[in-house]
């Protein structure tokens, strides 16, 4: 049986997920184009206000198997508000998920929210690394070091964390193939349960994006990014981490349940502002500002950028094309 085999062997189905979106950064990273806010003492209060209220007015039928908070940064979140948080997820999703994933940042990694999160029911924690090398973080615009990535990866397993995701991202302008076979040999040395690799996308209106326009960085070509995507398999299946979609690798039990599911078109709800919704038949979006989904939720009509009907040929069909994105389709 082939390494690919043993994760899909060990991946029971799961139809029901819910995502929670914490808007909240320290600062923008130069490729990130997902909706965020500066984090306010006043906004965190309202959000989390919002976010309670949100999942009151929008319950769950039936359990939710799989939890996934992204951002954003939720470990930019205090313990306390952490906690509250977790306490309205366990009390929205009507049993304790068999897979909940946090997204941290490594400035964001503290002993004390570890504990908080793992002690309120998360079971898997996903780090945004993205290189474990000065030159290429400063090409990102990224704030932590590769020594604080390090040591917030320590922090983790310190405190009983035992599935790990670490991000990682490629083809960045200037990144040689030898820097970015180190970075990956940096993270397989650490051993996480997961790693995911993704290729630098220039966002529309990202400070990359601005950059490429501007003529101040050159994005790498097409064949090289080939050559990346090569060097990825190869390091990566000889350390024992399966591909089982584009991006993502896996020791045999750690693929992530939560993105498994969506991609195979089952259903999920989102709550926060932007979350997405695929749910009996309607896909929705909510607003991408925090006020106008505030507004909504504080007079009990929750609003919607989107909202649209999907038939059962539709997500067949969707189903087939993310299928594409994954070893098993």
């Amino acid at each position: 049986m082939t390494l690919q085999a043993k994760v899909h062997e060990s991946t029971p189905p799961v139809t029901l997920g819910v995502y929670v979106h914490v808007p909240f950064c320290a600062s923008t990273c130069d490729f990130c184009a997902f909706y965020q806010e500066k984090p306010q003492r006043q906004e965190l209060e309202r959000y989390l206000a919002a976010v309670e209220g949100e999942m009151r007015l929008r319950p769950l039928e039936r359990p939710a198997n799989t939890v996934f908070w992204g951002g954003g940064t939720p470990g930019l979140l205090p313990s306390k508000d952490l906690k509250r948080l977790a306490h309205a997820t366990r009390t929205l999703c009507q049993q304790s998920p068999e897979e909940w994933t946090v997204e941290m940042a490594p400035s964001t990694v503290k002993a004390d929210k570890v504990d908080t999160l793992l002690n309120s029911g998360v079971t898997r924690m996903s780090m945004g690394v993205q290189s474990f090398q000065t030159k290429t973080l400063d090409a990102l615009g990224r704030l932590h070091s590769p020594d604080q990535a390090r040591k917030a990866y320590a922090t983790l397993r310190a405190g009983g964390c035992d599935n790990i995701n670490l991000d990682l991202i490629f083809a960045i302008p200037g990144q040689s193939l030898d820097a970015w076979a180190e970075d990956l040999k940096a993270a397989i040395a650490l051993e996480p349960e997961h790693i995911s690799t993704y290729c630098l996308t220039f966002e529309e209106d990202t400070a990359l994006w601005l950059k490429l326009n501007k003529g101040q960085v050159r994005k790498q070509s097409v064949e090289d990014e080939a050559v990346f995507y090569e060097i990825t398999w190869e390091i990566l299946e000889k350390a024992g981490y399966a591909q089982y979609e584009v991006s993502n690798f896996a020791r045999p039990g750690y693929a992530c349940q939560h993105n498994l599911n969506t991609w195979a078109m089952h259903e999920w709800l989102g709550y926060g502002p932007s979350a997405a919704s695929q749910y009996q038949g309607e896909r929705l979006t909510n607003p991408h500002d925090l006020n106008a989904w505030v507004q909504g939720i504080e007079v009990g009509k929750p609003t919607f950028e989107e909202r649209i009907q999907v038939s059962d040929p539709t997500l067949f069909v969707d189903a087939w094309i993310l299928g594409l994105r994954t070893n098993a389709g």
